[in-house]
């Protein structure tokens, strides 16, 4: 059986500006489902982000598109191989003009931190020490 992939779908104001964002963040794009209405984002060999103008969006819901700044429509969480990637990461994201929503969260197992990228969807990143997760 192969490993199941997600498509995480995502409007953006700007797709020139968002794309260059996540090239500052180290990710590549992949130009055979990209076009000038969406940018399929590879964040891992089962992990995409489909950019979507807003009105490319639109076209697959009859709802609003949510107001990130007042509203959260999801909280997207991605793994990270250590705390100093971690780290690494959400430094790069608020660098590139992204924000930190809110402080480090520290438990000693496990290390979190989030940011939010140009459109406010918002990114958790973690690590949690593989010893605690073999101990359960």
């Amino acid at each position: 059986m192969s490993a199941t992939m997600i498509f995480v779908n995502l409007p953006v104001k700007d797709l020139e500006a968002s794309k260059a964002f996540w090239g500052k963040l180290g990710y590549s794009f992949n130009a055979q489902f990209s076009d000038e209405n969406g940018a399929s984002l590879v964040i891992s060999d089962t992990i995409y982000a489909m950019l979507l103008t807003e009105a490319r969006f639109k076209d697959f819901t009859h709802k609003a598109i949510a107001d990130t700044s007042t509203t959260t429509e999801a909280l997207l969480c991605l793994s990270a191989e250590s705390r100093d990637a971690v780290d690494a990461l959400v430094d790069a994201a608020v660098g590139a003009g992204g924000t930190e929503p809110r402080a480090a969260q520290d438990h000693g197992f496990m290390y979190g931190r989030a940011f939010e990228d140009l459109d406010g969807h918002t990114w958790e990143i973690m690590w949690m020490d593989p010893a605690a997760i073999q101990a359960q």
